[in-house]
């Protein structure tokens, strides 16, 4: 696994656990997810290029930085809208996209039903954001898309992924990089992640049984 980063900090083990916890509150959820997507999208923003440019401190010239690379985040609706507050937490002049994805619960294959990316994604740095990575068709059908409209450079950002949907992105999209708090243990039946932590966009909103 190459390029997958398991990201290991002791307030990213506390937060995920609280998510996965049945009992914990929708608004709890919600605050949580956002603050794990926060210490995630600090791991995803490394690499991001800087440019150099004079600075005076209270006591003499020195260098300072700024970001050179643009960014824009792109969650999987719904249940990526939970993620982004988090990831563009350092770097809020990142624009942001939004592209609809579902499941048919029959074939478990994604369907595209919204898409608004912004103009100059071809030189940005992407992050695709979705709490689960499940079977992977969702990724792999997003990023299918963002190539589309040129994008070049991705991270995939996730709370929770299965060893199958890591092989599925990585086998569509090698050079993806992706970042998660853990990779659980397998998909059952239903294509829900084990011990995983239920429907992230029905515990986000409320909207579950």
């Amino acid at each position: 696994m190459e390029h997958v980063t398991i990201v290991d900090h002791p307030l990213l083990r506390r937060d995920l656990t609280r998510l996965r916890r049945a009992e914990t509150p929708h608004g709890v959820f919600r605050d949580t997810l956002s603050d794990a997507a926060a210490i995630l999208g600090y791991e995803a923003l490394r690499e991001l290029a800087l440019r150099e440019h004079p600075i005076e401190t209270p006591l003499e010239a020195t260098t300072g930085y700024a970001i050179a690379d643009e960014v824009i985040v792109v969650p999987i609706l719904r249940a990526g809208l939970g993620m982004v507050d988090g990831v563009v937490r350092f770097i809020p002049e990142a624009r942001v996209g939004h592209l609809g994805m579902q499941r048919d619960e029959e074939t478990k294959q994604p369907v595209d039903y919204y898409s608004n990316i912004p103009g100059g994604i071809s030189s940005a740095r992407v992050i695709v954001v979705d709490p689960m990575l499940a079977t992977g068709g969702s990724a792999i059908s997003a990023i299918d898309h963002l190539k589309g409209h040129g994008a070049q450079r991705f991270t995939f950002v996730c709370l929770v992924a299965a060893p199958e949907g890591v092989e599925a992105l990585t086998e569509a999209h090698p050079e993806v990089g992706i970042i998660t708090a853990a990779i659980d243990r397998e998909l059952d039946a239903q294509a829900f992640i084990r011990p995983g932590l239920g429907d992230a966009g029905d515990r986000i909103f409320g909207t579950s049984a």
